[in-house]
């Protein structure tokens, strides 16, 4: 359990795209389970917030793409085995990546913010 808490597997707003799609591959993300999945939690308490949906794209024998407006119905697909949990963890990672770009950008253009980041790495021990 004290896995969770470690920083290689939290996400960050300096995260990169390398990062975020290492993150979303070792992610725990069980088979029709949604009580207690991380990946759901994610998407239910941020992606559909922010998106006000969450889109999937499925190879076109397992359904497609498919665009969810509730966790209701996200959850019960999940649940019933129509939503696998590599696609839920790459639709994930793309909501993610959309996310943070902006942030990503401002870091990158702002001496001042990259420099912030820098200093709050070493107070934290980080790389």
């Amino acid at each position: 359990m004290e896995n969770r808490r470690h920083p290689a597997w939290a996400i960050f707003m300096e995260d990169d795209k390398e990062d975020i799609c290492f993150k979303m591959e070792k992610a725990f993300c069980p088979p029709k389970l949604a009580e207690g999945n991380p990946c759901l939690e994610y998407i239910k308490y941020i992606i559909l917030p922010w998106f006000g949906m969450f889109e999937v794209v499925q190879k076109k024998g397992n359904g497609g793409k498919k665009t969810f407006l509730s966790m209701e119905e996200l959850t019960a697909d999940y649940e019933s085995g129509a939503l696998h949990p590599a696609d839920v963890k790459l639709a994930l990672e793309k909501s993610l990546n959309e996310i943070l770009q902006p942030v990503r950008d401002h870091f990158g253009r702002n001496g001042e913010a990259k420099d912030l980041v820098e200093a709050i790495g070493e107070c934290y021990g980080a790389d």
